[in-house]
């Protein structure tokens, strides 16, 4: 399977670059995965195709303000910092723009002295490891001074409310990227959800930026995929097997609750509590062990979103879809519509 037979044409004004008031007014595409049929929806409808006993698997991650300036010791030049993951309390893994500035052994200093930070080393792709000379826990509070919601690239408005970029249930600090197919609830929706008797349940991955990094092999089975933190509770775990035995759907909200699921579902043969890094790359021919039910954003061409996607609703569907979405005249990925499949 190639990285191109995942690419669709996509006119640029269709990429959304702000967000929808309210939150559940965006489109919602819903596809069949067995007929392929398709129907076209608001995000507000979603209530109609969710029945007592379902289950909703949201991801809580919160995005932290990732994107951070520092001012070289030695020469006061400018580097851009994005914080892409935490390794350990104080040590991060980050890539610095420009690279060549950021050496192992070079110093920086942050918000006029508020941190500093040491490159300690550089790892295969390119990326930095750096040490901030404060604990875990302050970090947090200094980068809510200093710090910049990371939008990805293909946004190029600025974004007036960060809230906007976080789901309305984001709890967990620690992702890059926001799992963009929750920015479409609202509290009073999901409080109707849960007033219909569908349980709703947490899970934590936090999104790397490897999210938005393009499949640059032809061989799809040649990508290495990115590494990312997942927390699955047995709460969670509990609901998703009562749902399972009383025959209930699991619908999972987004490609990173999918992965979560997933990922622990392949590691045991079934669904338990878990925490880990996952590496999962789900593409067609992946048989799922977890959900039965998807809600997902748009995603960009020759992604291994789209791939995930196609392997869950099947190649030919996702691509007609993506095809009538285009026609339709949808909003595209982060602040894009959603695709709800069943």
């Amino acid at each position: 399977m190639k990285t191109s037979d995942f690419f669709y044409e996509l006119p640029q004004e269709l990429i959304a670059q702000t967000p929808v008031e309210p939150r559940d007014s965006s489109r919602l595409m819903v596809l069949n995965k067995e007929s392929g049929k398709i129907e076209h929806r608001v995000f507000s409808d979603l209530l109609e195709y969710l029945d007592e006993g379902d289950c909703l698997v949201l991801n809580n991650t919160r995005v932290i303000p990732a994107r951070i300036y520092g001012v070289k010791k030695e020469t006061g030049a400018v580097v851009e910092f994005l914080l892409l993951k935490q390794k350990e309390n104080n040590i991060w893994e980050c890539l610095c723009k420009p690279g060549k500035r950021a050496k192992i052994g070079t110093e920086f200093v942050f918000g006029e002295g508020i941190t500093e930070c040491e490159v300690t080393d550089v790892t295969e792709e390119g990326n930095r490891i750096i040490q901030f000379k404060c604990d875990k826990k302050e970090i947090y509070n200094i980068l809510d001074k200093i710090g910049k919601m990371p939008l990805p690239p293909y946004i190029t408005e600025e974004l007036k409310n960060g809230e906007r970029y976080q789901t309305v249930y984001s709890k967990e600090l620690g992702s890059a990227a926001a799992p963009t197919a929750g920015l479409h609830f609202t509290e009073e929706m999901l409080e109707k959800i849960r007033q219909m008797g569908v349980n709703i349940t947490y899970v934590t991955l936090h999104v790397g930026l490897g999210t938005f990094r393009p499949v640059k092999v032809d061989d799809v089975t040649n990508h290495k995929m990115h590494s990312e933190y997942y927390y699955l509770p047995k709460e969670t775990a509990d609901i998703i097997n009562n749902t399972k035995k009383n025959g209930k759907r699991v619908i999972s909200v987004g490609t990173t609750s999918t992965r979560t699921l997933e990922s622990v579902a392949s590691k045991y043969g079934e669904i338990r509590e878990d925490e880990g890094d996952t590496e999962i790359f789900i593409y067609p021919g992946y048989e799922f062990k977890a959900i039965d039910a998807q809600i997902t954003n748009f995603h960009l061409p020759e992604s291994t979103l789209i791939m995930l996607v196609s392997a869950f609703a099947g190649y030919d569907n996702v691509m007609n879809a993506y095809k009538e979405a285009v026609k339709e005249k949808y909003r595209f990925f982060s602040f894009g519509d959603a695709m709800l499949i069943i």
